[in-house]
């Protein structure tokens, strides 16, 4: 039987301490602060009928540990270019930074390159703000949601929260989607179907030929949201972004982050691609850029002009995944080719007991159960950090 905590108890309780949301970053505030957290009859997060995940109620202050490798943040971020552009426009701090965004945004369209203009752009602190202005629209009378079991919650937490029913598509044993499953779930009070790619929590692609072909298809029914946070990270064949439909007039709509590869996740700025038909219905109701500060804009101006800077976290961030592949490989671990910034492998231990022995060491993870297994994910560090993690699972394997 689940068990529903408040929110508001659970900061009473301690676990929503700065320590406990970056332990369990999807129990922050968000729309719905008095949203119940559920907990399963095994004290676990219940996130989807085929994932939980595990937590400790008192996880160490994140600022102290040796490695923090919970929350799939950029380690060399920001670029020195975007840290320079915050210090020159914190002057100006008193303004609003309307000119400055819409600069931005001629930026964006260059870089999303043909079919993409201006009015096909909404702004936001972070992606993950674009996904529940979304489902709050899109499911404010209800209707269902189509997306993989894992994926990425946010979205389909939020559209669950105002009354959406969910439509569950367990992976394919490669941990793909399973876009034919998904497409048959499709019925007729489906109003949205969303995709994570690469996905979140296991860091698998699913093949972009086959994706383009699935959206290209099925946007001429429902609109397909597809979340692209992580794809500048990927590497390896059929790793294309689905943008270029919007030059087709497909309804589809891909959410970008500036906290990935440019490593601003605490400076918040995202944003989506979509119809401009599709963002009108968003912007009627709710607005995009507002909550962006004038230093962030400056910040993400400046970053996505640093291909010297991505192109090395690119590089740094393979590196790092090459190193962790060869010691899991010699350890016998069994992990998920990532195609992204983290790296997700099973373990032989419970779950919080891992937690535990990890902050023991300094070291912050996640841990989930997964279709009966329990796993590890590990984000990607520098060298030195993922020297710490691989000595410490050593010494509590």
């Amino acid at each position: 039987m689940n068990q529903n905590i408040d929110r508001r108890n659970l900061l009473k309780s301690g676990l929503m301490t700065l320590g406990g949301m970056v332990l369990a970053p999807q129990l922050s505030m968000g729309a719905f602060p008095n949203t119940p957290v559920q907990l399963d009859s095994k004290n676990r997060l219940y996130y989807t009928p085929l994932m939980r995940e595990h937590f400790i109620s008192n996880p160490p202050d994140v600022t102290k540990l040796k490695a923090r490798l919970n929350a799939n943040e950029n380690p060399y971020g920001p670029p020195a270019s975007a840290k320079q552009a915050v210090v020159d426009s914190v002057v100006l701090g008193n303004r609003y930074a309307w000119k400055e965004l819409s600069d931005l945004v001629g930026k964006i369209v260059k870089k999303e390159g043909p079919g993409v203009t201006p009015n096909h752009i909404m702004m936001g602190p972070g992606s993950s703000d674009l996904l529940e202005k979304v489902a709050l629209v899109q499911f404010m009378h209800g209707g269902n949601i189509v997306s993989a079991d894992p994926c990425y919650m946010s979205l389909v937490s939020v559209a669950k929260s105002v009354g959406a029913k969910w439509k569950a598509v367990p992976c394919k044993s490669d941990w793909s989607h399973d876009l034919p499953a998904m497409e048959a779930a499709i019925d007729a009070d489906t109003k949205l179907v969303y995709i994570c790619n690469p996905n979140n929590p296991t860091g698998s692609i699913t093949s972009g030929k086959e994706l383009l072909d699935f959206c290209s298809r099925v946007s001429e029914k429902v609109p397909v949201f597809i979340d692209e946070a992580y794809l500048e990270l990927a590497e390896g064949t059929g790793t294309q972004s689905m943008v270029s439909l919007l030059g087709q007039n497909k309804n589809v709509i891909i959410a970008r982050t500036f906290s990935k590869i440019m490593g601003m996740a605490g400076l918040r700025v995202g944003y989506i691609a979509a119809l401009p038909s599709f963002l009108d219905k968003i912007q009627n109701i709710t607005r995009g850029g507002m909550g962006i500060s004038y230093t962030s804009v400056l910040a993400a101006s400046a970053s996505i002009e640093d291909m010297e800077f991505q192109t090395m976290t690119k590089k740094l961030n393979s590196e790092t995944k090459a190193y962790l592949y060869s010691n899991l490989d010699r350890m016998n671990y069994k992990y998920i080719p990532s195609y992204t910034n983290f790296v997700i492998f099973p373990i032989a231990m419970d779950g919080k007991d891992f937690l535990g022995k990890m902050y023991a060491k300094g070291i912050g993870v996640r841990t989930f159960d997964i279709q009966k297994k329990t796993w590890c994910r590990v984000s990607m560090g520098t060298m030195d950090e993922m020297k710490l993690f691989v000595k410490a699972l050593e010494e509590i394997s």
